[in-house]
């Protein structure tokens, strides 16, 4: 009887050792379901030829190839000593060359026979401008069809390629799957037989036979939208769990006093606040009103006015006598918060001090790097609770940090925080705090449902009235030297009307690289690059050169923080023209007076660093300029993503363009294997309707039923697919 193999049972007892071996060091398949889970890539189809014609943009990768030979010729060389076969095949859309050399031509030589029709498995090289696979692998099609019968219905078959590597073809992996295939009747469903029938989808077991042997294309999508399913379902029941239990906490509702703190603030605001800012704020508020901890993500684009927001939540807190702590990712942006909330507050930040308000409160900042005195200071403040807000930054999570009471923590720049980060800070309370986290990096709605769905979500789209326009071009500093030398002439035409202007590079320059923040997004397209420009060394040449006379700065990150605050603080009273810098100004810094930036290098930024690098400028009421100086070809990608950067100010369009141009896994968090994203059908962007949907059943499903008592299957599958590490990647988001 054929042995039917455990779904947790390693791959060496069905497939034997050496293979095993290659699917889990090379693809990070360990067991028979694993191997259930390596979905094909596509589909070929024996009665349609591959188009070879696609093989020029594949250059030097693995493919797989289904087509017809249509000679072959053995030829020599080095006297009659060498011998090299030359096969040429064919799909119609045209021809590819194989060779093989050696004693390695005469197998292939009787099997390849003009006609013979076979799939082929190679790296795409290039000799003499020619494409060519040098010794594939290959595997003749229907040579051992019995009859007429089986040869059609073999004709007719969608031929499954599957995700394969140099080690192991396509086809062989397909020989490991059919050894595992009679495992599928045990697999565990993990969908709620209701939601499976009144949604239409195909049973688990018929879904993996279907994906892996599809007897038409509509099995193929009848198969595909089930496991679809499956990942988005199982994903949203584990954040919809999260949501559930974080509901069930107490916490102290935090309701303003009416004629307290928040009321005189607002009253001195030199501004009306936006539609956007209006309507979030009342979302806050009533959370913060409830006896369950809030849990709300703030985006914002650029300039949108989130510290605002979230200012007027920490004074909302205070007003109830409770203390609200803002944690920053640098100390930076630490200092740069901490004085732009007291000069918002004025008297109102300098509570039980002389000239301050009565019913004002202290604002104390707290970094690692503060003298010990002021740092006593801090700490007594907070624990006695003569500080309502304190802004700092990991330096607010050390164990000697004790609150008077603890309402509200506010993490900016969300996703330079871990989990353990978040949650160390969220213990200080007497009672779990609210929580708001914000960022200033866009992100599409299904990303939103998807990494950070343990959080509500506000956004603010609207720019607060007064703030100018960024009109930002690309700089081809290789094709066009004459546009370099415009660009500086740019920033001393705005330094002579009053402006200052920003000079960023991705590294410091002192043999330290810090400037890994800059991540080599043109890593495809660079070859042998030049290291990239360095803070230390363009400040120099700039002040020698073509901003000779001007007043030109240096801040990074390995600066001593009081030199950082220093040419912070002189750069923000208008005393330095030129901050020539690394990413440290990339998020919260804020600069009124400043109308350009140029971006050296800026092809090996992402995307969303780009619009967040972008928005210090056009800060105040004169328009702002981006300028992307890059010496990439005008044909490369990177090229391409400068554009799509240059032609739009709509951080959400620009997030989409990012995330469209990586792969999930990046966006998702790695599996354990760290080969492939546990969302191996789901793709975030294309399947929103599937994610939306999927997030109102699990909901349903957890109030019905949090401990999924009832649903054994789907217990099973969140234990397999969320394992502790993957589950802790979801809480930090």
């Amino acid at each position: 009887m054929e042995h039917v193999p455990a779904l947790d049972e390693d791959l060496k007892k069905t497939l034997g050792p050496a293979t095993a071996k290659v699917l889990a060091e090379q693809l990070g398949l360990h067991t028979a379901l694993d191997l259930l889970h390596h979905y094909p890539r596509r589909y070929a189809e024996r009665g349609e030829l591959t188009p070879l014609a696609e093989l020029a943009d594949q250059l030097d990768e693995h493919v797989t190839v289904v087509a017809q030979v249509a000679d072959a010729r053995i030829l020599t060389f080095n006297g009659g000593r060498g011998r090299r076969l030359e096969v040429t095949i064919t799909d119609g859309s045209g021809r590819l060359q194989l060779v093989f050399f050696g004693a390695g031509v005469h197998k292939p030589h009787k099997d390849l026979l003009p006609g013979t029709r076979a799939m082929f498995a190679g790296k795409v090289g290039m000799f003499n401008r020619k494409l060519q696979l040098s010794h594939p692998a290959y595997e003749p099609l229907g040579a051992d069809a019995s009859d007429r019968d089986a040869a059609t219905a073999f004709a007719n078959q969608l031929i499954p390629i599957y995700p394969a590597c140099a080690k192991l073809e396509s086809w062989k992996i397909a020989k490991c799957v059919d050894a595992v295939l009679p495992a599928v009747p045990e697999t565990v469903d993990p969908l709620p037989p209701a939601l499976r029938d009144g949604r239409g989808l195909v049973p688990l077991t018929e879904a993996l036979l279907k994906i892996h042997r599809p007897g038409s294309k509509a099995d193929i999508e009848d198969a595909r939208l089930r496991l679809k399913w499956d990942e988005a379902f199982v994903l949203q029941v584990a954040l919809a769990r999260r949501r559930h239990a974080d509901s069930q906490l107490p916490a102290v509702p935090r309701r303003p006093t009416p004629g307290g703190l928040l009321d005189s603030f607002d009253a001195e605001l030199p501004f009306t606040l936006t539609r956007g800012q209006e309507t979030v704020s009342k979302e806050i508020f009533d959370d913060l009103a409830t006896s369950h901890p809030m849990h709300r993500l703030l985006q914002g684009e650029v300039g949108s006015g989130k510290t605002m927001v979230a200012l007027r939540a920490m004074l909302a807190v205070v007003d109830s006598g409770g203390q609200a702590a803002l944690l920053a990712p640098t100390e930076v942006l630490a200092q740069q918060h901490h004085r732009s909330i007291t000069e918002m507050m004025g008297e109102l930040a300098e509570g039980g001090m002389l000239g301050g308000s009565d019913r004002g409160t202290k604002v104390v900042l707290l970094t690692g790097s503060m003298g010990v005195p002021a740092r006593r200071r801090a700490l007594l403040d907070l624990v006695t609770g003569e500080a309502g807000i304190v802004i700092g930054t990991h330096a607010l999570i050390e164990d000697k940090v004790k609150f008077h009471d603890l309402g509200l923590v506010v993490v900016d720049e969300q996703h330079r925080f871990g989990v353990e980060q978040r949650d160390a800070l969220r213990s200080k309370g007497k009672q779990p705090p609210h929580l708001l986290v914000m960022t200033a990096t866009p992100i599409p709605r299904t990303v939103a449902m998807t990494v950070f769905g343990d959080l509500e979500t506000s956004v603010l789209d609207q720019l607060p009235a007064g703030r100018s326009p960024i009109a930002t071009h690309v700089v081809p500093a290789q094709d066009k030297p004459h546009f370099l030398t415009r660009a500086w002439e740019r920033v001393r035409e705005e330094v002579d009307k009053g402006h200052q202007a920003y000079v960023v590079c991705p590294r410091i320059g002192d043999g330290d690289d810090e400037g890994a923040g800059a991540k080599k997004k043109a890593a495809a397209d660079e070859g042998d690059r030049r290291p990239p420009l360095a803070v230390l060394e363009i400040a120099e040449q700039l002040a020698r050169g073509p901003l000779a006379g001007l007043s030109v700065e240096v801040l990074h990150g390995r600066m001593d923080p009081a030199d950082k605050d220093d040419v912070m603080r002189r750069f923000t009273a208008g005393e330095v023209q030129v901050l020539v810098a690394t990413t440290v100004i990339e998020v919260g810094v804020n600069v009124p007076n400043s109308t350009v930036m140029v971006i050296m290098d800026a092809d090996r930024f992402g995307v969303s660093q780009l619009h967040q690098l972008r928005g210090r400028v056009g800060r105040g009421t004169a328009p702002g300029l981006c300028l992307l100086v890059s010496e990439m070809h005008e044909a490369s990608p990177a090229r391409a993503r400068l554009a799509a950067v240059a032609a739009t100010l709509d951080g959400f369009e620009l997030s989409r363009i990012d995330l469209e141009q990586r792969r999930e896994g990046d966006v998702l968090g790695q599996a354990q294997s760290g080969v492939r994203s546990s969302l191996r059908m789901l793709a975030v962007i294309e399947d929103e309707e599937v994610i939306a949907q999927a997030r109102e059943e699990a909901t349903r499903v957890v109030a019905e039923d949090p401990a999924l008592e009832r649903l054994p299957g789907l217990r099973t599958a969140l234990h397999a697919l969320l394992d502790t590490d993957r589950e802790q990647y979801l809480e930090k988001g």
